[in-house]
């Protein structure tokens, strides 16, 4: 394993997070807090506790997972896509460095900085509401796991992406619109037939809910068929990967 390699790339993409820190860590806090305001305050104040948890604290692991999913695939597409715009992808693919070691390092790097921004997320909904997380080691475990697996995907999407604007189609026409739909905001028992059984096609549901059992030990699946999910994804991706590197799509065009 080479890892001078793989901590060569990791330090290579954090030093570009370090470069715009106070932005990236400013705009996820006032993000989150519009929210608590418009969902906790002018909704929460006329709704009733959901599965007996308070609505303010209910919808804390869905911002999380919402800032998540879109900072991995982000922080992900554009760590692999700007080799390919510059020209660089030949340095990387020529360098003593095997597709996992080059993966490991983009991947590392772009969860990293999805993680620290739903940390901050979750310090700033204190200012808000009072959270308690009942699993706290399973929810760091499982954050880091979505993390990892949301950056595979977006590593996927940087590949196929022939140009900046592609980068933009997954994160805001599939993953945001499936996050709203996937009970980040709402309990999905509270949809009526059919839209309930419909819901549950939606993967990210499995996902959000997975976290949410993490924080109150209840949620709308059990934590079982969400870690089921969670890893299947996780394969998908990392299959995927595989076969981008041994066929050399669109990485050595």
């Amino acid at each position: 394993m080479n890892l001078h390699g793989i901590w060569a790339i990791y330090k290579f993409e954090m030093h570009r997070f370090r470069r715009t820190l106070w932005t990236g860590l400013a705009v996820p806090v006032i993000t989150t807090s519009l929210y608590f305001v418009v969902f906790g305050s002018a909704i929460g104040s006329r709704m009733r506790e959901i599965n007996g948890i308070d609505y303010g604290s209910f919808i804390v692991p869905g911002l999380m997972m919402l800032s998540l999913f879109n900072e991995s695939i982000f922080n992900s597409s554009f760590g692999i896509h700007m080799p390919r715009f510059t020209g660089t992808i030949y340095e990387i693919l020529s360098a003593p460095l095997s597709a996992l070691e080059t993966v490991l390092g983009y991947v590392g790097a772009a969860a990293s900085k999805a993680i620290i921004v739903a940390l901050v997320i979750f310090v700033t909904a204190h200012l808000f509401v009072d959270v308690q997380v009942k699993h706290p080691i399973l929810m760091l475990l499982y954050l880091l796991l979505v993390a990892g697996t949301f950056c595979l995907f977006g590593f996927i999407v940087g590949v196929w992406a022939k140009g900046f604007e592609q980068l933009q189609i997954i994160p805001l026409l599939v993953v945001t619109p499936l996050t709203f739909l996937g009970g980040a905001f709402y309990s999905i028992d509270m949809l009526g037939q059919p839209w309930r059984s419909i819901t549950l096609f939606n993967p990210v549901v499995y996902l959000i809910n997975g976290f949410r059992w993490t924080f109150f030990g209840t949620a709308d699946v059990s934590f079982e068929a969400a870690l089921t999910a969670t890893f299947a994804f996780f394969l998908v991706c990392a299959s995927v990967i595989w076969w981008i590197f041994r066929t050399g799509y669109r990485l050595k065009q």
